[in-house]
């Protein structure tokens, strides 16, 4: 609404700067004022097209480098979860995750349900033999965590580099326990994804809050301050949770 406000108050003041110059300006000046003003309105319309196109241009760009870092997120927390199920708690340094996935096997197990002899009912039902159920868990095998997970891709052994955006960069890691449970976190900034943008469209990218959006200053999964292994984007950039 205020751009096609601030459009039609400048046709009114072109129409009028016309109108004046048509009254007051002597004949043989009213060439070189003309070309001024055209180069002037040129100018004008440059400005607020780009206005209007540049945030367009930078939300593309922003949604083709967050679904970029994504990618590696959710891969990242894949990992991660599977370090927590085979030791029990999250890696805290990109080193000891990477080694994690070259070397460690998903024990592969079977559950079945099975009866025994109660012996303890079997005595106090003067030795009529009586049975109990329990749940019998068969080991069948290993597999790699690296094909299981990456399936022959050697993609995790870079998944802590950004993969657009500040040359170098790489994702923040932590790791560590909330009230006793294991949690961990990885995060990067938005103003380091979209390094090399408009400052002032970063600032207002920093600062959503949307259904739609990544909101807060960083992209991000996990969390150290509750129990949570989620990423904080919107699911049409691809699952956020596990």
């Amino acid at each position: 609404m205020s751009l096609l406000l601030l459009i039609i108050l400048a046709i009114a003041a072109t129409v009028g700067i016309v109108w004046l110059i048509n009254k007051f300006i002597p004949q043989k000046l009213k060439p070189v004022v003309m070309l001024v003003l055209w180069g002037l309105i040129a100018l004008f319309a440059y400005q607020t097209f780009n206005s209007v196109y540049k945030p367009i241009q930078f939300n593309q760009l922003k949604e083709k480098r967050y679904t970029e870092v994504i990618k590696n997120l959710m891969d990242i927390r894949a990992s991660q979860l599977a370090y927590r199920q085979v030791t029990g708690k999250f890696a805290g340094n990109w080193d000891s995750l990477v080694k994690f996935i070259d070397t460690a096997e998903f024990t592969i197990t079977q559950r079945r349900d099975s009866s025994i002899v109660d012996e303890e009912l079997t005595r106090r039902y003067g030795g009529v033999t009586t049975f109990k159920e329990i749940t019998v868990i068969d080991t069948l095998g290993f597999e790699s965590i690296k094909d299981s997970l990456f399936k022959g891709s050697d993609r995790y052994k870079t998944m802590m580099n950004l993969p657009v955006g500040k040359e170098g960069a790489k994702f923040d890691l932590k790791a560590g326990l909330f009230e006793n449970i294991p949690v961990f976190e990885v995060s990067v900034d938005k103003s380091i994804i979209l390094d090399g943008e408009d400052q002032d469209l970063i600032t207002v990218e920093k600062q959503v809050v949307s259904v739609d959006g990544v909101n807060g200053p960083a992209l991000k999964v996990g969390s150290m301050e509750e129990v949570n292994t989620n990423g904080n984007w919107p699911k049409v950039y691809g699952d956020n949770d596990n």
